[in-house]
């Protein structure tokens, strides 16, 4: 039995029919390399079976809370039943990438049943007719709510259910797991009364060591915020959120990603996601005469495990707020900004301390935050308040090296993120198996054509490549004319 974080216990109470708070990694799988080319459904769930001992996620359930006066327990649940949370469907005729993304739109738009173990695994057949695909490939969604995750510890969780060989291991395996039951009613309000006795030495330690913080990270960037702040505005994605999720997905080949992150010197990986991403919103923006003067910021989620060194499955995460150069229409100029953006990003969050946002959920009574956020974020969205921020982009490295399910090899992975109130627009950027995607979730009503918007982020990446392509022939062009031999 285990208490959740302050932050963790946020994310339950930001839950709601319009917001479900899952994270879905989403894995497809070439099953060409198992004898009659098929992965049967028993062996899915026997791989499951045998790997539960290695995240206590999977069989674990909230209970507890005192009413949200104080974080809920996880206790081992006793009925836990693995066919409830794995599941075997298929797409219709002809099985087209359309028809995938709609599927997935609507499993990420149920939420979760908040009384068992927060996750679902559908094992989805049918890809028939999606181009660049395995023949007779299937995929498998995992939706884990953010309560029990981040996006780390979710790539942790997808590689513990894979193996490195194509094998099935049929190993005996030890696993001492037992159920427990729900904490009494004594022992929960006895430690909601002992937390929140504390709460107010909490509060008092937690400002004395913020204010100091924020004084020193204003004056570390102070000199380098030549520019001043840019002016908030407001996106067609920063309203009130639906119910109705829309999602597509663009796949590129991270050696690809590699050539433009070498063509502007500094950049990494991240700018250069971040740099498609500002020009896709650019082209969308555009289109629909919606293309504000000013640069669009994303909020950039950041891990803080190594730092604190934990091992907890929950939530540890910072936040950077970075320019996605929307304002800039040449693409290795806008790769240049958002660089210079993210160096003076990363300098303020490293002076301000990359904990600040999990300091700061600990003063708050759980309940009252989720609350809070809750109630804030939608009068702003109804009052048309501007933000500093206009949408999310969640970058996780995955796994470069082969990885199997059921000796089924991966082929690709993707993932879909959490939607709120004013940041109707979550970009999940996931690498692994040499290929890195950027998978764009919204609602319907925000974006009623999601493959115009994969479009626009597609052009985003060719202009990149094709700009960072041209550099790199420059030097040479150059380097073969100086040893061209004059005429006589």
């Amino acid at each position: 039995m285990e208490k959740l974080s302050e932050m963790d216990a946020s994310f339950v109470h930001q839950e709601s029919n319009r917001t479900p708070m899952h994270i879905s990694p989403v894995v497809i799988y070439d099953q060409s390399s198992r004898e009659n080319g098929k992965v049967r459904f028993k062996e899915i769930l026997d791989v499951f079976r045998r790997n539960l001992h290695k995240s206590s996620i999977f069989r674990r359930k909230l209970a507890g809370g005192a009413m949200g006066l104080d974080t809920p327990y996880w206790v081992e649940d006793p009925d836990f039943d693995l066919e409830f949370h794995v599941r075997h469907i298929a797409l219709p005729k002809p099985g087209d990438w359309r028809q995938f993304c709609i599927l997935l739109s609507r499993l990420q738009s149920r939420g979760l049943d908040m009384r068992r173990p927060l996750w679902e695994a559908y094992v989805i057949e049918g890809l028939n007719d999606v181009e660049g695909l395995p023949d007779n490939s299937f995929a498998l969604m995992l939706k884990v709510h953010h309560a029990a995750i981040d996006g780390v510890s979710g790539a942790e969780i997808i590689t513990a259910i894979h193996s490195l060989s194509a094998e099935l291991d049929t190993a005996p395996i030890v696993d001492d797991w037992e159920g427990e039951t729900d904490p009494s009613l004594a022992k929960v309000w006895r430690e909601a009364y002992m937390t929140n006795l504390r709460r107010p030495a909490t509060f008092y330690r937690k400002v004395r060591q913020l204010v100091p913080a924020v004084v020193r990270a204003n004056k570390a960037t102070h000199e380098d915020d030549t520019e001043g702040r840019t002016p908030m505005v407001r996106t067609r994605f920063n309203g009130e959120v639906s119910s109705t999720r829309v999602t597509d997905t663009l796949v590129m080949q991270l050696d690809d990603v590699k050539t433009i992150r070498k063509a502007v010197d500094g950049a990494t990986v991240n700018d250069v996601i971040l740099a498609i991403v500002g020009g896709g919103m650019r082209r969308y923006l555009e289109d629909k005469d919606e293309l504000p003067e000013t640069s669009l910021s994303c909020s950039a989620p950041i891990s803080m495990r190594s730092a604190r060194g934990s091992e907890s499955h929950g939530n540890q995460v910072s936040q950077m707020t970075i320019s996605l150069g929307t304002d800039v229409k040449a693409p290795l100029k806008r790769l240049a900004a958002i660089q210079h953006s993210s160096v003076h990003s990363k300098e303020y969050s490293e002076a301000l301390g990359t904990s600040v946002i999990m300091d700061v959920s600990e003063v708050m009574v759980p309940q009252l935050m989720g609350w809070s956020m809750r109630a804030t974020s939608r009068a702003a969205a109804r009052a048309g308040v501007p933000l500093p921020t206009h949408t999310v982009v969640s970058n996780v490295p995955g796994p470069q090296f082969p990885l199997y399910l059921a000796g089924a090899k991966v082929h690709m992975m993707m993932g879909m993120g959490v939607l709120l109130d004013m940041m109707g627009l979550f970009h999940a950027v996931i690498s692994g198996a040499g290929k890195i995607t950027i998978n764009a979730t919204s609602t319907r009503e925000m974006m009623p054509d999601p493959g115009f918007y994969r479009d626009c982020l597609e052009a985003s990446f060719k202009e990149l490549l094709k700009a960072a392509q041209a550099k790199q022939r420059k030097p040479r062009a150059k380097a073969k004319a100086k040893k061209k031999p004059r005429k006589s």
